[in-house]
């Protein structure tokens, strides 16, 4: 197991494996969690955590609901344009 040391103005390297395995580059913003063991290191969201009602209710919809299969149809016309254009 890596070990590291704490530096007289409180950093600590983390060691270079332990950064590629998270894929952490320098300015990396880390969340500082106290556990009873320890404390716990995690990559902090660029973003406040959301519930879906949150997000769903920025897009307003008015009107009769599609259907699975419209939907479906949706898709399907989608990707074959995609594809079309692709050629």
């Amino acid at each position: 197991m890596p070990t590291t040391s704490l530096s007289s103005k409180g950093q600590v390297i983390i060691p270079k494996p332990i950064r590629e395995l998270h894929n952490w580059h320098p300015g990396q913003k880390l969340q500082i969690i106290d556990t009873d063991d320890g404390i716990l290191l995690k990559a902090a969201t660029p973003f406040a955590e959301t519930t879906l009602d949150q997000v769903t209710a920025c897009l307003p919809f008015h009107g009769k609901a599609k259907t699975l299969e419209e939907m479906e149809d949706a898709i399907r016309r989608g990707t074959e344009e995609a594809c079309r254009a692709r050629d």
